[in-house]
């Protein structure tokens, strides 16, 4: 069993977070770090080898990332998770590149590192906490010819009855629960229901240390840098306003006992009530 989980390095939302000059977000000046919804991902990849068996001459996850320089510790992070080896994507080509530009590049990776060790599954996070978009899965499913099972809440691994391996999801709606299911290989994501992603332990911080690490260019995929990047984009920024500071909230004094009907009159001003 091999998975190969796809992560993506984002602005910490803490930090103060703002765009270049291009209108493309600014991943260098600004504190990032391997994004939350992505943790499940790794989660629920760690814990499919560990199903299957922890031997890791025969089961192997791979962590996949696409950023500048510093999207290395979005795969260390993984690295230090559990996942037995990395692949770091950088290029200057890529910056600013939307969700199809994204997609090309993760499915000339995954299909990279199928040419040298074969892949069963690729795991997903259900979206960025930066775009959001959560269309990446389902893109790169399509560049990979192979079927897509997206927005698990509980992900299994099973044998159908011609003994083929399938994986089925569980997804949970707002008026009903689905069960999904494809016969390998497959592309899969899975929300921040899927269960709590593990928290890095020291012996695996100290073994993240002597995993190994590609790292790999547009021209090591084969990819046109022209594909990719802001002026391939669908999808671009075209106007930011920065977010106006905060006013200093209005006091409602109770001094003379009608301090409810002062704060009932304010809610009813800004139609609150």
């Amino acid at each position: 069993m091999n998975i190969v989980v796809c992560v993506k390095y984002v602005p910490d939302s803490t930090a103060d977070r703002h765009f270049e000059e291009d209108l493309t977000v600014d991943r260098v000046g600004v504190d990032g770090l391997l994004s939350e919804l992505d943790e499940y991902a790794v989660e629920q990849a760690l814990q499919l080898k560990e199903k299957v068996g922890d031997d890791s001459a025969d089961h192997m996850v791979t962590v996949l990332s696409v950023g500048p320089e510093r999207a290395s510790d979005a795969v260390r992070k993984s690295l230090q998770m559990g996942c037995d080896a990395g692949v770091h994507v950088v290029d200057a080509a890529i910056a600013g590149s939307d969700a199809v530009g994204t997609s090309l590049v993760l499915a000339k990776a995954v299909a990279k590192i199928g040419a040298e060790s074969g892949w069963d599954v690729v795991m997903c996070g259900m979206a960025s906490t930066d775009g959001s978009m959560g269309v990446v899965p389902a893109m790169l499913a399509e560049r990979l010819d192979v079927p897509a099972v997206t927005l698990g809440s509980e992900v299994e691994l099973s044998a159908d009855s011609g003994g083929n391996t399938t994986l089925r999801i569980r997804r949970d709606g707002d008026t009903a629960t689905e069960t999904i299911e494809a016969t390998l290989p497959v592309v899969c994501s899975v929300t921040d229901q899927s269960g709590e992603a593990r928290y890095p332990s020291f012996k695996g911080i100290m073994a993240a240390k002597k995993k190994p690490v590609a790292t790999w260019s547009l021209s090591d995929l084969g990819v046109d840098a022209e594909l990719v990047g802001l002026a391939a984009a669908y999808t671009v920024v075209e106007d930011s306003q920065a977010r106006p500071p905060r006013t200093a909230g209005q006091v409602v004094a109770d001094d003379d006992g009608a301090g409810a009907h002062a704060l009932v009159e304010f809610l009813a001003s800004k139609k609150f009530i």
